[in-house]
């Protein structure tokens, strides 16, 4: 007998259960779940299952779905079906480019105006606080550089944790040393603990944004620089399209847009031209 079905704790999903949740995370959330993802779905909703004292995944699927459960408890499921892995400095040649070739450009012509950056999926927060980590040591090289950085999800949970900054030394331990005494304190009661210091966790503005949305409650061309790594590679080919569509809106003309290593837009009918791989800009 297989060890899930002897092991009581363990609920099976079953496929119509299966097929009501994936088919509301596509078109909702545009991330797909085909069935081989059904053994990670169960894997992770069992214990929020149990916590509800519920028996079964139709009873479970019945409640989300009915107008209290949409109310207490979707966006909960949300958070625990979405992915949230980074890391700092993740794809460390986008900040290279950055701050070595994007910034002066942009100083010369630009001037005094501030920088304006969105991290559109921040997850846990390592890549905007990569980001500000870059930004504050270009500033020690240019004082007169301003920036602002807005941050957003679809996870609340994800953005609680970024809003906290609070990782375990395992997590930053890739971080340059000097680098991390300038932007973490070490806890007092577990040395293997760290958080960012508050100056500059109160740098990021915070937002829940689901990047399927007609619109994200953001002004037009108004930003310099977007990032939306790693997160395409959950949608199709045509979601792709029409996120990258909308974000490039936010754009400002000149603006830059980093995608993650394995996402690309060939074929697509953007207004963007690619500068490096995965770094495109705005015509």
């Amino acid at each position: 007998m297989n060890v899930l079905e002897e092991n009581p704790y363990i609920l099976q999903m079953d496929i119509a259960s299966f097929q009501r949740i994936s088919a509301y995370i596509s078109k909702e959330y545009g991330i797909k779940l085909p069935e081989s993802k059904k053994p990670m779905l169960q894997g992770r909703l069992n214990k929020k299952i149990r916590s509800l004292g519920m028996t079964s995944y139709k009873e479970f699927i019945d409640y989300i779905f009915s107008e209290e459960g949409r109310k207490r408890e979707l966006y909960n499921v949300v958070d625990l079906i979405t992915t949230n892995k980074t890391d700092f400095y993740r794809e460390s040649a986008h900040f290279h480019f950055l701050t070595n070739e994007f910034l002066p450009r942009y100083q010369s012509k630009r001037g005094r105006s501030p920088l304006k950056i969105w991290s559109s999926a921040c997850s846990t927060g390592e890549e905007p606080y990569t980001i500000i980590m870059e930004m504050e040591e270009y500033k020690k090289r240019h004082p007169d550089f301003s920036y602002s950085l807005l941050a957003s999800d679809i996870s609340i949970r994800a953005l609680q944790a970024a809003y906290q900054g609070i990782y375990e030394q395992s997590k930053i331990s890739s971080i340059p040393l000097d680098i991390r005494r300038t932007y973490f304190l070490q806890s007092k009661t577990d040395p293997h603990v760290f958080r960012i210091k508050p100056f500059y966790r109160k740098k990021i503005i915070y937002k829940r944004i689901n990047l399927m949305e007609d619109s994200f409650g953001l002004l037009k061309a108004d930003y310099d620089i977007i990032f939306c790594r790693n997160v395409l590679i959950y949608f199709n080919k045509l979601t792709q399209e029409e996120v990258i569509g909308k974000l490039c809106q936010h754009l400002r003309p000149g603006g830059l847009l980093f995608l993650g290593h394995s996402e690309s837009i060939l074929g697509m009918q953007l207004p963007l031209k690619q500068i490096k791989p995965t770094l495109f800009q705005k015509i």
